[in-house]
């Protein structure tokens, strides 16, 4: 009785707290994530006040709240947008590979962790954080923007390869030889097809089959068999947050606009739960001694992110404004990252802090970097397009000032006024192209908007 008093009261203080920071970090106009996270630090090991009794639920709670937050990601688009979406963003999955597993093989051969340390490293500083960017476009009220299907373009591609890169990294870390990796290798391969199979051709009958008028068993249903779907990929070594993201994807029409008003609020209350969780099993001290090295890759890996983004967004034909939201918004690291480093710390314990310390900084830093990176580029280039005006007018003044050589005779041409630097090119008059138009705002947008935000 004792006990569940402890979880009681534990739990309670937990949410009330995590009601209390929502609301203020609402006031102040910035996402709750970072104070979630920082809450947890507070209270896990090694904080201010250790909390005991409801360690395994919150574990527990931490795991639905990544999987709600991808199943809800996954109603927002239909299978055939999904097939679409990886058919066009396939090289920016390669450029998004290239250019974020690289800065940590490279970091992990330079402190001497050898290969195997290398390529976890690597996995760590690759994959955003699913949950953490579904929870910022949520937040930030971008799902109706033009750039969200890029977005989710990029992390469907670096989530589906995780049921390639986790048994190949299982593999090196148990030493396996190349059969037994290339067995568990074509398990994942499989069970991710036979779920795209199932959505993209009965996506209709499973949807006719779930539905019902009664929300209760609508609720039930969706939510236990995205749990189940979960656990079965979990199981195959397949990512329990791709399995969850693909019952989203195979639910359509008003199914998936009833339970996503449905499970809303139980994806707000678990996904809380999840970043405490990450803060309450991380133990403070360990983050001091590796604090240098993982700022300084984390540095190097936002940019990478943003240069992603940006490069994943042109190829979409969307203007600067969207391209630079889409690089911010994919900088956060997470749960992905702390999987990788788990799996990893076994074979070499040093990858723990560092894999820990460089997604607490960038969980952080993520959700800034997905409100700011937009506006400080837009003031950025405004500043650079004043001083080349400024400039070009002090040469056209410098021009004008230069007399004429005295006794030369007149050049017939020189009797014909100079056309105007002001006076705009003749092709200059031609229609503005669609892209250059202004667009509605975005907080006026819907997700079935998408497609007419050029930004």
């Amino acid at each position: 009785m004792h006990d569940t008093t402890a979880l009681l009261v534990e739990l309670g203080s937990v949410i009330l707290g995590l009601g209390i920071i929502g609301r203020f970090a609402g006031r102040i106009g910035l996402s709750p994530i970072p104070l979630y996270l920082l809450a947890g630090l507070a209270f896990g090991e090694g904080g201010l006040l250790p909390l005991g009794a409801s360690e395994e639920f919150t574990a527990i709670g931490a795991e639905i709240g990544v999987i709600l937050l991808l199943l809800l990601l996954g109603l927002e688009y239909s299978a055939s947008e999904l097939v679409t979406s990886l058919k066009t963003q396939y090289p920016s999955g390669a450029v998004d590979f290239v250019l974020n597993a690289t800065p940590g093989a490279i970091a992990g051969l330079m402190l001497g962790w050898g290969p195997v340390g290398a390529v976890a490293l690597a996995g760590v500083t690759w994959i955003s954080s699913s949950g953490v960017i579904a929870k910022v476009m949520t937040d930030m009220g971008r799902l109706g923007n033009r750039e969200t299907p890029v977005i989710l373009g990029v992390l469907v591609i670096e989530d589906l390869a995780m049921a390639v890169y986790l048994p190949l990294l299982t593999a090196m870390l148990a030493g396996v030889g190349l059969a037994g990796g290339s067995i568990a290798l074509l398990i994942a391969l499989g069970t991710v097809g036979f779920v795209l199979y199932l959505a993209l051709r009965h996506g209709r009958l499973i949807s006719r089959a779930v539905s019902s008028d009664n929300p209760e068993m609508l609720l039930l249903v969706v939510l236990g068999l995205t749990v189940l779907v979960a656990g079965v990929a979990q199981q195959l070594q397949v990512s329990a947050a791709v399995g969850a993201f693909l019952v989203g994807i195979a639910l359509s029409g008003e199914v998936a606009e009833g339970a996503r008003k449905l499970l809303t609020p139980l994806r707000d209350l678990f996904a809380a739960v999840f970043f405490v969780f990450f803060g309450l099993s991380t133990n403070p001290a360990e983050i001091p001694p590796v604090l240098l090295p993982a700022a300084l890759l984390a540095v190097v890996t936002v940019f990478t992110k943003i240069g992603t983004g940006w490069y994943a967004s042109r190829r979409a034909g969307i203007g600067p404004r969207g391209r630079w939201r889409a690089g911010g918004t994919l900088v956060a690291r997470g749960e992905f990252s702390i999987v990788i480093a788990g799996l990893a710390v076994a074979t070499e314990p040093r990858i723990g802090p560092i894999a820990t310390a460089y997604v607490l900084i960038l969980v952080i830093v993520g959700p800034l970097t997905a409100r700011w990176t937009e506006p400080v580029a837009s003031k950025l280039q405004a500043v650079l397009a004043g001083r080349g005006k400024g400039a070009e007018k002090a040469t056209a003044a410098e021009v004008k000032a230069v007399p004429a050589p005295v006794g030369d005779e007149p050049n017939p041409s020189h009797d014909k006024p100079a056309p105007s630097h002001d006076e705009p090119a003749p092709s200059h008059d031609a229609p503005v192209s669609a892209r250059d138009k202004p667009m509605p705002s975005h907080d006026d947008l819907t997700p079935e908007h998408a497609g007419r935000d050029a930004d």
